[in-house]
């Protein structure tokens, strides 16, 4: 008898993997839980997120969700312009929270030499040994590395949402930080689930619209920075797909007249407070008869084991699951163009 091969349920996906991955990015959240105890005891005024690219978007809901859950005065960088304006309420009372996957991002790199000097203190997300992590410990700032390498931006989301919630419990603010941590180890059963579910229609997706002429991306609140992160470091630097993301409450001074036929517009319906925007846009499309609209609910995929007050949280979580994993590994087969492959970035220094 042949022996039957078993059934490939993710194409491009190593299951096995991704479940040891989780485990070491969750076995990270005592070491994450106790840098946000020395930020508190040495005590700050302000937090300064600093990010440049996927990272930049990467940190977009941590702004969104410490403004939401606490009084906590926080602020965002672009790394490149924060080099250019160095600005000053980055000071000795300040935490600056950031992240390369790379270890040597050369914005970020640049801005620690500046900001080190103020300082201020900084928790950064990175290889240890890369040139940004060793710099950072020389300099007796915290280094936090996760050696994983599936999963994506989800597994950057817990431990930032580790660091961001510990430490506005620590202030304070969120009285339910250990509800949300705890319930945390089970996520991403559900966003391997949440691939399997979405899979087929991430399929369908990418071949109807792969070569469209560009698309255009709205999204809004917590899944923003996920979805303006697939639209331009997935499908832009990745697959040289044309995209136009632009927040839903924006779509309507300008890029709504650039919805016609043939021209996708994809929805990504978050839970949070914003979701009202979404489906105005949703409600849009409908009312013009746009046969290309791309509406996806986020409240449809299930959180098993979460508090549902907690799943506005998990956005931008399902957002990579949905699109910069599997809508993204379907989008790599119909153009035939390797994610890997880059004509210019990192090719050579400019």
């Amino acid at each position: 008898m042949a022996e039957v091969a078993e059934k490939v349920i993710l194409p491009k996906f190593d299951r096995e993997k991704y479940f040891k991955d989780g485990e070491i990015v969750y076995g990270k959240r005592e070491e994450v839980e106790a840098a946000a105890d020395k930020v508190c005891e040495d005590g700050f005024e302000n937090i300064v997120l600093l990010g440049i690219g996927g990272t930049e978007f990467e940190l977009a809901p941590i702004e969104y969700q410490v403004k939401k859950y606490s009084d906590i005065e926080i602020s965002s960088y672009n790394a490149a312009e924060a080099n250019t304006v160095h600005p000053r309420n980055i000071t000795k009372d300040t935490v600056v929270i950031t992240a390369s996957a790379s270890g040597d991002t050369v914005e970020i790199v640049e801005a620690m030499q500046w900001i080190v000097k103020t300082g201020a203190q900084v928790v950064a997300f990175t290889k240890k040994e890369g040139k940004l992590g060793k710099f950072l410990t020389e300099n007796g700032k915290i280094v936090i590395e996760a050696d994983v390498t599936t999963g994506g931006c989800e597994f950057s989301y817990v431990l930032f949402d580790f660091l961001a919630f510990k430490i506005m419990n620590n202030q304070g603010a969120f009285p339910k930080y250990k509800e949300f941590a705890d319930g945390m180890k089970g996520v991403f059963q559900n966003l391997y689930d949440i691939r399997v579910q979405f899979d087929e229609r991430a399929e369908e997706v990418a071949k109807k619209y792969h070569d469209a002429p560009y698309s255009i991306f709205c999204g809004s609140g917590a899944a923003w920075g996920e979805t303006i992160l697939f639209a331009m470091c997935i499908l832009e630097e990745m697959q040289w797909v044309r995209t136009r993301p632009v927040t839903s409450a924006q779509f309507f001074h300008g890029t709504l007249e650039l919805v016609e036929k043939g021209v996708p517009v994809f929805v990504i319906k978050g839970e949070d407070e914003y979701r009202a925007q979404d489906t105005r846009v949703e409600r849009f499309l409908k009312t013009i008869g746009h046969e290309d609209a791309v509406i996806i609910d986020l409240a449809e995929f299930a959180l098993d084991g979460i508090d549902k007050e907690f799943r506005p949280i998990m956005s931008p979580m399902i957002v990579t699951a949905l699109l910069t994993d599997r809508t993204a590994s379907y989008y790599e087969t119909y153009t035939k163009h390797n994610l890997k492959y880059r004509r210019y970035y990192r090719q050579f220094e400019y």
